[in-house]
């Protein structure tokens, strides 16, 4: 084959994902057992159709012309004569000129332009949406807008690389099924890293670092290289040339360190493993590099992690679009066909045609690999842990005695609350081990946390809770926020008041990492993606609003302008006093608070009256604070000819008592119009006007009000006389409570490098969390925000829980029954935010670490009672529990002769539908048979910064609460029964005796209640099922039946079941009640993408 077609299929192999056949995670995993069938369809049947389409040329083919036209004249000459005499030689020359058809040109012309193409919107792994105009020029989308946001990524899904932090296993003999030598690097005390969209602070970029001790071990056949993920030291330089050093390794010198070290391993249990590690590196095309095989990887690993990537939003519509116009504009060149002649023409459209259909067929391949994994993303993740934090203030004390004796929650409040210095008094019991259940009942806001008791006693504690729905002050999301954001759709549309976020500002002090100097709009489609995604479940006077810094803050105006209809407010907060520090520009000491509304019913709220503006107005009476000042208008229009109306007497007594003439308004005297008096003032009276003097004259100006507000509000205004006995009238201007917020918030408790820190170590000890906001701003932001008392807060960047803390903060100001919904994830979920929420809901008032006060009777009232913790299944979790199957009957059809050929049926799957076919059933794409046993549903799920997997069993029954949006009310305790049956005359299944209540029991019931997004009220019923379909549902029917079901219609409009039944049989005519089968919906919404 020619270079260019080793070119194009080099570049093919990497665009279909089959150019690292030796990893082994994600969907290279799925790739690598797909690879052979992949490229042997690549080899033999897609690339070889481009000679098959220049074979009606064979008879014209130039080379062979020409070798024939040279064995003619080689003949003429061996026999003497002359060749250009010869019929045969005449014809030849004569095809060479005017019908000969460079088939070899042909052929690389078209692999020239299949490369070209491909290449020119493939970059790193992503394909970028450029719409190529001509050379370095592009085209946008453009509909007519004022103003049009565009950027270069828009049109993707921002996808972080964890999965390859996570999770970077290869195998060093890929084809050896028996032995491939699995080698898996593993991260050991990390600082976490970056999991999901998690980002590294300014100063503290992570990098990877051979484990100082014991970093290889060979588990279960498998060789693991252990690796620290953290900020570097000088430390961190081998011994023998960390003299003189200033500065710590880099990660390029770190990789080198790592790989001699472990090359150097000279342990005999490694010798075949190092061995395999020090060949060299082979490159795609063959090549040995200079790098060996574990740099080669180390290098690949550490590089994954330097950018973000993407997931195109409809790669096959976007490269189709793209083919033709690159068609109309590269290839297609009108001179050429009005010139030549027809054969040629031909021969030139024939070439236009080969480049589509082969193009056609890689974008098909390219689409299924993208939209493969676009539905992995956009699939609703499911729920693989919910756990609630209770305080005891919520619980019934028959559970007292249960939570007094575990040790595991005794060590998390000592722990977190220092309970165990309590020493007690004649009002308080002391602390105990075991506690009592009187130290209990004396400290009501000691939060219960489910994860530490068993699965029996948070059945039986979520049954005791009447009103779960209402008793929910806060609901914490450990996940990436783009899937929490999707989970949410149905459960919380149109129901958010406030959005707050505090998103990566992409400075050098929090830049996300980005590919190819596209940091902006990396960071656009990072953001777009999650705002579309939260704006549609706001409420119509919902505000959004976004907390920012100059870096993005064009960007963020214009992309949120895009999102809402209405702009609120742009306010600059001075937040860093000290400033920050900057080379070569100024030092930034502001941020900025960007508030939006979903629609121009979304009104700002007021602010808290600041002390300064409180000091302005001294006094106070029964309406309120106020302040005297001169009745006499200054400033603008503050003139007679500015306001005529305004110009009036007012007659003022000895006594001090003022009054309003008897008059009427005259538009046709005096040079303005005037009042007409029709009385003077009296002996004991003088009338005094708006008037100044200036320089000896009297200039004529107004009052601030009219004359009937005037007699109307006497007690607002006084009497004054100056020194010299002239009169003057004061006014009572008062302070404005209600007032919008101003645009310039100066408060000092909004400076968040001094009161964010300060506050969180009194919550602590210690520093937990790198730039924390400060409390005071983010309470004033939700404040601006307008929510009512019942309100529900969004935070999809949740932070250190800044936001939660400040819900809590609200409703102990005014007693407000506010909701807290947050997002985050890794170590700073279970780290800071989850133990700072459990720590200023026990109390407000809090000194290095420990409490300093405990929660009055007002403050435990209004704490947030019971907050819920969900755990999501990551993207990479979708992946990674991912098996690819393709049944017998499906492998005979694809072999058989009928299959076979362009564009004939096996063609057609390997293009189109191959992965989505044989993935289908595995458990993270839900594997229906698994709704037999709803507590047995299980997922191997990755902890963060490790490669450790573990099997969780999934919350079926959390997450389809959440796919149809159900507002819990009750979630029942399990029930477990047992039956014998018998059949009567006709062989019909009966019962025989009573269905029985039997902890060991094989039929298992348990029911949620709540209400559904439409507002009617459902009954959601799960079951185990035995796999004998008439004594399930016998069982079921009796059930429903003995629990009163059938006969509260009125009760509930939907209910849902797992497994084919024969509920409807049950209704009566006037039932008016729908069954619906839980796995038909669970699928539906699952797969539910519409407006993501």
């Amino acid at each position: 084959m020619t270079q260019k077609f080793e070119k194009l299929k080099t570049l093919l192999k990497e665009l279909f994902q089959l150019d690292q056949p030796d990893l082994d995670f994600g969907l290279y995993r799925i790739m690598h057992a797909k690879s052979a069938e992949v490229t042997q369809f690549l080899d033999k049947d897609l690339l070889p159709q481009v000679k098959q389409a220049f074979g009606l040329y064979k008879t014209a083919d130039k080379a062979a012309l020409e070798k024939e036209l040279a064995k003619a004249i080689e003949q003429a000459q061996s026999l003497g004569a002359d060749p250009e005499t010869l019929p045969k030689v005449k014809e030849l020359r004569a095809k060479l000129a005017n019908d000969a058809v460079d088939i070899g040109g042909l052929e690389n012309e078209v692999y020239d332009h299949l490369f070209s193409f491909f290449r020119r919107y493939y970059s790193e792994g992503d394909f970028l949406a450029k719409r190529v105009y001509r050379s370095g020029v592009y085209a946008i989308p453009y509909e007519g807008e004022e103003v049009k946001l565009h950027w270069a990524n828009r049109d993707q899904y921002y996808i972080k690389t964890s999965e390859y932090l996570r999770d970077y296993a290869f195998r060093l003999r890929p084809d050896d099924v028996a032995k491939p030598m699995r080698v898996h690097f593993r991260l050991m005390d990390a600082a976490e890293g970056e999991h999901g969209n998690v980002k590294a602070a300014e100063g503290k970029d992570r990098v990877f670092i051979l484990a100082d001790e014991d970093f290889i071990a060979e588990e279960d056949g498998d060789l693991v290289l252990r690796f620290g993920y953290r900020p570097a030291i000088l430390a961190d330089w081998p011994e023998s040339e960390r003299e003189g050093k200033k500065k710590p390794p880099t990660q390029k010198d770190l990789t080198a360190s790592a790989v001699s070290s472990i090359l150097a391993v000279t342990d005999a249990a490694f010798t075949s493993w190092i061995a395999e590690l020090a060949k060299p590196h082979v490159n795609l095309n063959g090549e040995k590099a200079d790098d060996s095989r574990l740099e080669g990887h180390l290098k690949r690993y550490t590089a994954r992690n330097t950018f973000d990537y993407f997931i195109h939003k409809d790669l096959g519509g976007f490269l189709r679009r793209e083919l033709d116009f690159y068609v109309k504009n590269e290839v297609m060149h009108l001179d050429d066909i009005e010139s030549d002649t027809a054969p040629r023409v031909e021969q030139y459209l024939s070439k236009i045609k080969v480049i589509r259909r082969i193009a056609d067929k890689v974008i098909d391949f390219l689409a299924q690999l993208e939209d493969f994994q676009k539905k992995l993303w956009l699939k609703k993740k499911f729920v693989v842990e919910t756990q609630y934090c209770i305080t005891l203030d919520r619980i019934p004390e028959e559970f007292y005695s249960e939570i007094a004796a575990n040790d595991a929650q005794r060590e998390e409040w000592v722990r977190l609350f220092a309970v165990d210095e309590i020493k007690g008094d004649l009002a308080t019991p002391a602390y105990s081990v075991p506690l009592t259940a009187a130290f209990l009942k004396a400290f009501p806001t000691l939060m219960v946390d489910t994860r530490l008791f068993s699965e029996s006693f948070k059945d039986r504690l979520l049954a005791s809770t009447h009103d779960l729905a209402s008793g929910v002050g806060g609901v914490l999301v450990d996940s990436e926020n783009f899937q929490a954001l999707t989970l949410m759709q149905a459960k919380y549309q149109d129901k958010i008041d406030c959005v707050y976020v505090d998103p990566p500002y992409n400075t050098d002090a929090s830049a996300i990492i980005y590919k190819n100097d596209y940091k902006h709009s990396s960071w656009l489609s990072l953001i777009d993606n999650r705002v579309s995604a939260s704006s549609s479940l706001m409420t119509k006077q919902g505000i959004f609003c976004m907390a920012i810094d100059d870096e993005e803050l064009s960007e963020a105006r214009q992309l949120l302008g895009a999102h809402f209809q209405k702009t609120v407010g742009i306010v600059a907060v001075r937040s860093n006093p000290q400033s920050r520090k900057a080379k070569g520009t100024f030092s930034p000491s502001h941020e900025y608070a960007l508030f939006y509304g979903k629609s121009n019913e979304s009104v700002p709220g007021s602010l808290e009256l600041t002390a300064k503006r409180l000091a302005r107005y001294p006094k106070q009476d029964d309406k309120g604070r106020y302040s005297w000042m001169s009745f006499v208008r200054t400033g603008t229009n503050d003139r007679r000819m500015d306001r005529p109306r305004l110009y009036y007497p007012i007659f003022v007594s000895d006594d001090g008592s003022m009054r309003i003439p008897s008059m009427t308004w005259s538009q046709e005297t005096g040079e303005y119009g005037e009042y007409l008096l029709h009385e003077q003032p009296k002996a004991n009276e003088v009338a005094v006007y708006p008037n100044a003097g200036k320089n000896g004259t009297v200039l004529e100006k107004n009052w601030h009000r009219g004359h009937d507000r005037f007699s109307a509000e006497p007690e607002e205004y006084r009497v004054r006389r100056d020194d010299d006995g002239a009169v003057k009238i004061d006014f009572k201007t008062r302070i404005d409570e209600d007032s919008t917020p101003v645009t310039w918030w100066d408060k000092n408790e909004y400076a968040s490098s001094n009161y964010g820190a300060a506050e969180l170590k009194a919550l602590f000890g210690t520093k937990q969390f790198d730039f924390p906001k400060a409390l005071g701003l983010v309470v004033d932001c939700i404040r601006a925000s307008n929510p009512t008392d019942t309100s529900k807060i969004l935070d999809y960047f949740g932070g250190s829980g800044t936001s939660a803390h400040a819900v809590i903060n609200l409703n102990r100001e005014d007693g407000g029954r506010r909701q807290f919904i947050l997002v985050e994830m890794g170590i700073h979920f279970d780290g800071v935010l989850l133990p700072r929420i459990k720590k200023v809901t026990f109390t407000p008032n809090w000194a290095d670490g420990k409490p300093t006060a405990f929660a009055s009777p007002d403050e435990a009232k209004t704490s947030p009672g019971i907050i819920k913790i969900i755990r999501l299944e990551s993207y990479e979790d979708v992946l990674n529990n991912l098996v690819p199957r393709r049944s017998a009957r499906q492998e005979d059809l694809l072999a058989s002769a009928e299959a076979q050929g362009t564009d004939r049926l096996k063609e057609q799957y390997m293009l189109r539908y191959m992965l989505d076919v044989e993935t289908r059933g595995s458990q993270s794409l839900l594997n229906v048979k698994g709704f037999a046993d709803p507590t047995a549903y299980k997922l191997k799920v990755k902890r963060p910064g490790s490669d450790e997997s573990r099997e969780v069993n999934v919350d079926l029954l959390e997450t389809f609460n959440w796919l149809v949006g159900l507002t819990v009310q009750g979630i029942a305790a399990p029930q477990t029964f047992t039956a014998e049956f018998v059949r009567d005359a006709e062989g019909r299944l009966g019962l025989k005796g009573r269905l029985r209540q039997d902890a060991a029991g094989p039929w298992w019931f348990r029911t949620v209640t709540g209400t559904t997004p439409d507002g009617r009220r459902a009954l959601i019923i799960w079951r185990k099922l035995t796999g004998v379909p008439e004594q399930d549902n016998l069982v079921l029917d009796t059930w429903f039946t003995r629990a009163g079901y059938s006969a509260k219609d009125s009760e509930f409009g939907l209910i849902y079941v797992n497994g084919d039944n024969n509920l409807e049989n049950l209704k009566t005519a006037d039932d008016t009640w729908k069954v619906r089968l839980i796995e038909e919906d669970f699928h539906r919404l699952m797969f539910d993408t519409e407006g993501l």
